[in-house]
């Protein structure tokens, strides 16, 4: 399933360019030290290059290739490739409300055809009413002015937009507990129109929302706290899709696992998670 191109920004092509090269320098038996030298620059950039943390110039990408060996039939296309790095995503005019990170996550949300979530104290931010986010950003952050309330509602907002797109809709399998539904965000109000809301959404087909309940005992959940597995089209020219990411937000920063081990147990994780989980409506009409 390939999705329209134009809407990830800089993301993927950052993410495939920087695999390609990382797989250019394994190929030539370098390390990144080694590279570093050769091209008088810090281990640090090769490794902000090759994670697709940075947009990269054509002339770095030869640069690069030259000192690997690469091909000459594949330089041209890594160049095109280093020009789309500089692509901007729609979520670029919320800079002044995106943590430090956290525009790499959206890119690749708005990449995804697929997307598995565990949550285990709020509702997940795709799957939220207006008043939800809305009461818990004011809770987390009681000194912001309301002027960034409303930018940060709005981001999300714009976010939820690929749950309900009427084209390529993202395929969307949370998993949250109940103490999800009934830990106290907003008023009573604002819960009833939560719980509804999801009722609401898991009549799409491309959306399903399953709870743990308080009484179901251990779970994988419980060790590996909340995460997000992403999974992404085949390209544009039929190449392989983009390699899944499981992502975690943590305290400190988001974590972006992409290797096919890591990506495994936290499959793994789920599947274990979801084996303990029932369908939200059923919790639902017991909290009533």
């Amino acid at each position: 399933m390939a999705l329209p191109h134009g809407t990830t920004g800089s993301t993927m092509p950052r993410r495939q360019l920087g695999r390609h090269l990382r797989e250019l320098r394994n190929r030539a038996r370098m390390t990144t030290r080694t590279a570093a030298q050769q091209l008088e620059w810090s281990e640090a950039k090769i490794w902000r290059i090759e994670t697709g943390q940075t947009s990269l110039r054509s002339l770095d990408v030869e640069a690069m290739c030259k000192v690997y060996g690469a091909p000459g039939d594949i330089v041209a296309p890594l160049t095109a490739l280093a020009r789309e790095t500089k692509a901007r995503g729609w979520w670029t005019g919320y800079g002044d409300v995106i943590a430090e990170g956290y525009d790499v996550y959206i890119g690749l949300e708005e990449a995804a055809w697929a997307l598995r979530s565990y949550e285990h104290a709020l509702i997940p931010g795709l799957l939220q009413t207006e008043g939800y986010t809305r009461a818990m950003l004011a809770a987390a952050r009681p000194s912001a002015p309301a002027t960034e309330i409303d930018r940060r509602v709005q981001l999300r907002a714009a976010r939820q937009q690929l749950v309900v797109r009427a084209e390529a809709p993202l395929r969307l399998d949370a998993v949250i507990t109940e103490a999800a539904l009934t830990h106290r965000v907003g008023d009573a109000g604002v819960r009833a129109e939560q719980l509804e809301h999801l009722l609401r959404l898991c009549e799409l087909p491309t959306v399903r929302v399953r709870v743990v309940p308080t009484e179901s005992g251990y779970h994988d959940g419980m060790e590996t706290g909340p995460f997000v597995i992403l999974e992404f089209p085949d390209g544009r020219m039929g190449e392989p899709p983009e390699p899944p990411v499981a992502y975690i937000e943590a305290f400190t920063g988001p974590v972006y696992l992409d290797k096919e081990p890591e990506v495994e147990r936290y499959r793994k994780a789920f599947a274990g998670i979801e084996a303990a989980a029932v369908d939200v409506r059923t919790v639902i009409d017991d909290l009533r």
